[in-house]
């Protein structure tokens, strides 16, 4: 017992110094990942739209609101850039969590490291003991939490934002955990039905998440306290494992290695911008296309053969309710996005690319079904195949066992600064690499400012 009390001494004790190096390289490459999103996000309007609401709130003027041209009060640069970092499904993610942590840690420590003036060593410190709490509460509640209803990057993000916040402001062991108890009385519910109606309020989750953990550190500053219990809960059964999950949460995960075994090491990248079920299909047709130029008329239809979770998540079309969520979460639309511009980023979610009759026309030619032996080897393998058959009788086939971004097959730092490249369209490229040069340098930096200037 005592879990949440455990985690807060961890987040107390962490220091950068006393982390292995690849704990700190991949903390560096995941703050790299963080921005090329928040470029990319922007392509959306409705991301545009955050922005401009939290804007017309003329807060005080603590923190940047990423890429947007204006500074805002801390909970709400966190909310903004929590928005970025989310909403073109391209986070960084846990397999074994099913959640998105940089969602909601990351923008929540880089609104209070500028606020309160802090150096980019101590802001990574921060990042690495949110992970640690958010991905180490999404694993303990994996998968009953989601099939419960709810999305974890907002739920359990929202106490590892908590516990990065905490860290910033220099809260002590009881600081932290009474920021951990509120956080879990402010977490948002966020629930699933948003996302699997291809609502768009889904991009708010880690924005929700970081800001109720900013909120809940500053009021834990203020005096405020929390249930010190607030993961495992009491007697009363009132805990958040005992209320979000339909039966026995594994508590022994959130503890389990904990100073010795870093989950930032198990997290995997997305190269790109869909529900990483969809990224086997989507890296197997994007290699055939590598070693063979087809124009949309010469495919007579494409089969994608997976596991059976993706064949239920994103194994459908658009639906009623079409929007950027429902075509990230559908191989039909993501593939056919791949055949007509043999890449798949922001602005193949944009409104304009959606509405192509083309590309509408072609996805039904697109059909997912559920393999067997794909099936039995996940969850180890999330592997997809693609069967691509074209008119003139030539069918080509390319299977992938482990997308590319998986720890197994990992995005190393110019894979990353790649993306962005990638992702920031048309921005300038000097500014670009000197931005890259910086955050791959992030434990130096006095001035944090120097890097969101960059921005």
């Amino acid at each position: 017992m005592e879990e949440t009390r455990r985690l807060a001494g961890f987040c107390r004790s962490l220091r950068w110094e006393d982390l292995p190096e690849e704990v700190r390289k991949r903390a560096r490459i995941c703050a790299l990942d963080f921005i090329a999103n928040v470029y990319g996000s922007l392509e959306l309007a409705e991301v545009r739209a955050v922005a401009e609401f939290v804007r017309s709130l003329r807060a005080a003027p603590e923190a940047a609101a990423l890429a947007c041209g204006y500074r805002t009060a801390a909970p709400l640069a966190a909310l903004v850039n929590g928005t970025l970092a989310e909403s073109i499904e391209a986070q960084d993610g846990l397999r074994y969590g099913g959640n998105h942590p940089v969602s909601a840690v990351m923008p929540a420590a880089l609104a209070v490291a500028e606020a309160e003036g802090r150096r980019g060593r101590e802001f990574l410190e921060a990042m690495v003991a949110g992970y640690e709490v958010a991905n180490r509460v999404a694993s303990a509640v994996h998968p009953l939490h989601t099939l419960s209803g709810f999305l974890p990057t907002g739920t359990c993000g929202t106490f590892g934002a908590a516990a990065a916040a905490a860290r910033l402001l220099d809260l002590d062991e009881e600081g932290t955990l009474h920021a951990l108890g509120i956080a879990g009385y402010l977490a948002p519910l966020s629930m699933a039905e948003a996302l699997m109606g291809g609502f768009t309020a889904k991009i708010l989750q880690g924005g929700q998440g970081a800001l109720a953990g900013v909120s809940a550190a500053y009021l834990a500053r203020a005096g405020i306290t929390g249930p010190p219990y607030v993961l495992e809960g009491s007697e009363l059964k009132g805990g958040f494992t005992q209320i979000t999950v339909r039966g026995e949460p594994n508590l022994e995960r959130i503890t389990e290695g904990l100073g010795q075994r870093y989950t930032i090491l198990d997290m995997y990248l997305k190269p790109y911008s869909a529900c990483r079920h969809t990224h086997g299909a989507v890296q197997a047709l994007l290699e055939l296309l590598q070693e063979r130029e087809l124009g949309p008329a010469e495919v007579e239809k494409v089969e994608v053969f997976t596991y059976a979770i993706a064949v239920v998540a994103v194994g459908k079309g658009l639906g009623e309710n079409e929007t950027f969520v429902s075509a990230q979460f559908s191989i039909p639309y993501v593939v056919a996005a791949a055949i007509l511009d043999r890449e798949l980023g922001p602005r193949q979610l944009t409104a304009e690319r959606r509405s192509d009759p083309v590309l509408r026309e072609l996805m039904s030619r697109v059909g997912v079904e559920l393999d067997e032996d794909l099936q039995k080897v996940y969850p180890e393998k999330t592997a997809s195949r693609v069967e691509l058959s074209l008119r003139d009788g030539t069918r080509l086939v390319r299977q992938v066992d482990i997308p590319k971004g998986d720890p197994r097959d990992p995005m190393g730092e110019e894979d990353v600064k790649g993306k962005l490249f990638r992702f920031a369209g048309e921005r300038d490229r000097r500014r670009l690499e000197e931005l890259a040069e910086l955050i791959m340098c992030l434990d130096e930096l006095e001035d944090l400012g120097k890097m969101t200037d960059l921005v």
